[in-house]
């Protein structure tokens, strides 16, 4: 019976660690994301998308505009033709926003780092599916990005953009995570990068687990 009760107990908390802003007061177990630009984030936000975006759209991308350093950015770009999408780690040179001589600046005409693969458009697809899904949860439609003087994050997936501060608890660990197996695939060869889309894949069924328990918790509560 303690046994079962320590089992319950642990498969509530992880309920809880994904649980949207009915829990307000516990703001370290839910995601500090809202919709759109944080505050007087924009033009700043649309220059360095910009400057790493070439003329080619993305259909997922998470930008972080940190508090100190370079700006850097991870995009997934659809090929027209249907084959393998692109996958791109961006870094910028030099810190596009910048005090100059007095004045705050955007650098802007500078080269940025850039590592293109290929990634499968399977791959691809899904990891669209499943962050645009848990994005939209995490921030409701009237909900406002956040404003904050540490980093912040942008993500957009598809028609959605979402902002705020660096992800945390377990769910924002995943993200991170899967970020972190899409930066190193930029700079690893065709065979290793076969193993990062497996870690990936098994790592978005983690997330769509715990989504669908979180989910259905609601749904069947009294």
């Amino acid at each position: 019976m303690a046994r079962q009760k320590a089992s319950l107990a642990a498969a509530l908390c992880a309920l809880l660690m994904l649980a949207p802003a009915a829990h307000a007061d516990d703001d370290t177990c839910r995601l500090a994301l809202g919709r759109g630009w944080p505050p007087a984030t924009e033009n700043y936000g649309t220059a360095v998308e910009t400057l790493f975006a070439g003329s080619t759209p993305a259909a997922l991308s998470v930008t972080v505009l940190p508090k100190v350093g370079a700006e850097r950015a991870v995009r997934l770009m659809p090929d027209p033709a249907g084959g393998d999408w692109t996958l791109r780690f961006a870094e910028a040179d030099e810190r596009v926003r910048a005090w100059v001589d007095g004045q705050l600046m955007l650098r802007t005409t500078q080269a940025p780092e850039v590592r293109d693969v290929p990634i499968p458009a399977t791959v691809a697809k899904r990891l669209v599916e499943e962050w645009r899904a848990l994005l939209a949860g995490a921030a409701p439609q009237e909900s406002s990005a956040p404003f904050s003087e540490d980093d912040a994050w942008v993500f957009v997936a598809g028609d959605l953009r979402v902002s705020g501060l660096e992800p945390g608890c377990d769910v924002g660990e995943l993200l991170r995570d899967e970020m972190d197996l899409l930066i190193e695939a930029t700079d690893e060869g065709p065979e290793k990068r076969q193993r990062r889309w497996r870690a990936l894949d098994a790592s978005l069924n983690r997330l769509r687990r715990m989504r669908e328990a979180y989910t259905g918790s609601v749904a069947n509560a009294p």
